[in-house]
Order: structure tokens, then sequence, then C-alpha cells
């Protein structure tokens, strides 16, 4: 997460003090959105959800950046500068669907959401959200045979959880 990996689009693939970084290169140095909610992912699993959240703001702020908020297949890994948007590859997929698809492993990564759909248990492990979500709402999410609707409201040091609605029997469980 130092300056050389993390440009303030995401990590590189490639950092930036690497002999074979060049940030306009496919995979020498440029940021992909699925490969960042993977990093987030192994992240947050290790307990690093501060990190993963970081990552999740930084992939947010490039879906405001860039057309109709779809996040493309990668952009230049050139590195963040206030007030700028994020150089965009010019051959880039947009939309691309394991970039689309990375904005759910970055919401499971920083609510260490597990569910068990044999035990019908959701857990929420260490969760943190960005500090530009300040919320986040999940509907029918189906656990086995049940389903609950949920609200994370993001504090200081931690997510609060509220059950909305829950339909069938689902143990709901917060490890801090």
């Amino acid at each position: 997460m130092g300056d050389a990996s993390f440009g303030g689009w995401g990590v590189r693939t490639v950092a930036s003090g690497g002999a074979r970084y060049n940030p306009m290169s496919y995979h020498n140095g440029s940021v992909w959105p699925h490969d960042n909610a993977m990093v987030a992912a192994g992240l947050a699993r290790y307990g690093f959800t501060a990190a993963a959240s970081r990552i999740f703001s930084a992939m947010c702020d490039l879906s405001q950046a860039v057309d109709l908020h779809r996040l493309p297949e990668l952009i230049c890994g050139f590195h963040r500068r206030t007030g700028d948007s994020p150089t965009l590859y010019p051959v880039a997929c947009a939309p691309q669907s394991w970039a689309a698809g990375a904005v759910y492993l970055l919401v499971q990564a920083c609510l260490g959401l597990r569910i068990d759909a044999v035990a019908t248990r959701i857990s929420f492990v260490r969760a943190s959200l960005p500090d530009d979500i300040e919320w986040l709402r999940v509907l029918n999410l189906a656990v086995g045979t049940a389903s609950v609707d949920l609200l994370m409201t993001r504090h200081d040091s931690d997510v609060a959880v509220t059950v909305l609605r829950r339909v069938g029997d689902v143990e709901i469980v917060i490890v801090k």
C-alpha cells in the first residue's frame, strides 16, 4: 500500500520503482479493478481492513470519474494528482464484466462478509467501510431458505449492522 504500488487510483501491477514499470503498459504498471478487489480481499482476510477500505474508496472514486460510472477493464497507472481524472487506457473495455464484478468482492472484503448457507449464518468479521460511504443497504440477501435486508452504517472504528427484514431462520454474527 506504499506510494510505489498504490498510486491513488488503486494498486498497480508493477510498482513505480520497478525496472519494468510503465504506467501505460497493459500489465507492467496499470491498475485493474478486478486485481484490486482480489488484493483487498487478501488484505481483509489477514485483518488489514483499513487498507481494503482504502482500495474500495479508490475504486469508488474511479467509478465517479469514468463514463456512466462503469469501472473499465484497466486504467493507466500514473500517480493520482489532486483535481485530475485518471488516465484511461486507450483500448480498455468499458464496461467489463470482471471489473463490474469486482465491486461485490470489494464490498465482501471490507465488510468481512462470510455466508454459510448450510448453517444459515451471515458473519461480519472486522467490518469497515471507506470514509466516503456512510451506509450500505443490502436487500433480499438469500441464505439457504432464509433471506434478510441489512443496513450497514459506518462509525469511526467499526460498522453497525441492522436487520431491516428477516424471513426464515438466519443468524447474524458480528466479530470485532
